[in-house]
């Protein structure tokens, strides 16, 4: 199967990046992520998420993101939504694109969401429902697409269970997380070989943690199997509350370096993300995590992974 000439890559960092974090990110800082990220060039900034500020404190100021957010032409900014509570404060605050969720695992679905995956698939029917009628697009996220902290192994056929259900409602992209970071090139291939036979791959989009330092082979081994979308994140930010030990998502940076190296087009410019990235990991007080982004700032790096 050829490689494609061109790459959609959706900037998660706003969102699954930040919403980690420790200590609560100042309101000022998040916007300016997102306004940096879509002057760089991305068709899709994941800015917020709705969900219960209980659970998710550090997403609770959503709707000031996106009363702020200086929204471009042409670049969608999807929020997480994972109930019509969710989807009533996603409305109110303009919000034009949704991105639902649910599990490959029973256990991280009882864990993550407190019900089972049937159960889970009954409760966010309504809501897509009503969000297709509003005229939002709605994007569909499956975890634990490669193992599960609680279960271990998820075979290929239960993600391809859920992904097809997700499709059946009406997201029209489902986008396949490696929410641990297990997977390998390998199982990752068995995974797109057998959600494909039930999803388009043209509506496929893959989204990979770097626990274990596989996320750019991963991405690698997706392309080879016609995958065109990728979920990144700005200096690699992220982890998930309910995935003890699950480090960052595949960095932005790296996967740039490699798709550019490769003649992907991708209309996203290398520079302007690594220095967002440099920016926003200062802000954090944290590492930034993005091995290309950091040769390209300490002088040593290219721009285009030649």
């Amino acid at each position: 199967m050829s490689v494609p000439g061109k790459v959609r890559l959706v900037e998660v960092g706003p969102r699954d990046g930040l919403q980690n974090e420790a200590g609560l990110v100042p309101l000022d800082i998040k916007v300016a992520l997102v306004d940096r990220l879509s002057a760089a060039g991305f068709p899709a900034v994941e800015a917020g998420s709705f969900v219960s500020p209980r659970w998710v404190p550090q997403m609770a100021d959503s709707p000031e993101v996106f009363a702020r957010i200086a929204r471009r032409a042409g670049v969608a900014y999807p929020a997480l939504v994972p109930n019509m509570k969710g989807l009533d404060a996603a409305l109110a605050a303009d919000v034009r694109e949704i991105a639902v969720f649910v599990s490959a695992s029973e256990g991280f679905s009882r864990k993550n969401i407190a019900c089972t995956r049937a159960e889970s698939l009954d409760r966010l029917a309504p809501v897509v429902e009503r969000a297709v009628a509003a005229g939002l697009a709605v994007r569909g996220y499956v975890s634990c697409i490669a193992g599960c902290p609680y279960d271990g192994a998820v075979p290929p056929s239960d993600v391809a269970t859920m992904a097809k259900a997700l499709v059946a409602m009406g997201c029209y992209e489902i986008s396949l997380g490696d929410t641990i970071g297990v997977g390998t090139a390998g199982q990752i291939r068995d995974v797109i070989a057998t959600v494909s036979r039930h999803v388009p791959r043209a509506a496929i989009a893959m989204h990979f943690h770097d626990t274990c330092g596989q996320g750019v082979a991963n991405v690698l081994a997706s392309l080879e199997e016609g995958i065109a979308t990728f979920d990144s994140s700005v200096a690699g930010l992220g982890g998930c509350p309910y995935a003890p030990g699950a480090s960052g998502n595949v960095a932005t940076e790296d996967v740039l370096y490699l798709l550019h190296g490769m003649g992907i087009e991708t209309g996203i410019d290398f520079a302007a993300v690594a220095e967002t990235g440099g920016w926003i990991s200062a802000r954090l007080g944290r590492a930034n995590a993005a091995r290309a982004g950091r040769a390209y700032l300490a002088g040593t790096g290219r721009t285009d992974g030649r």
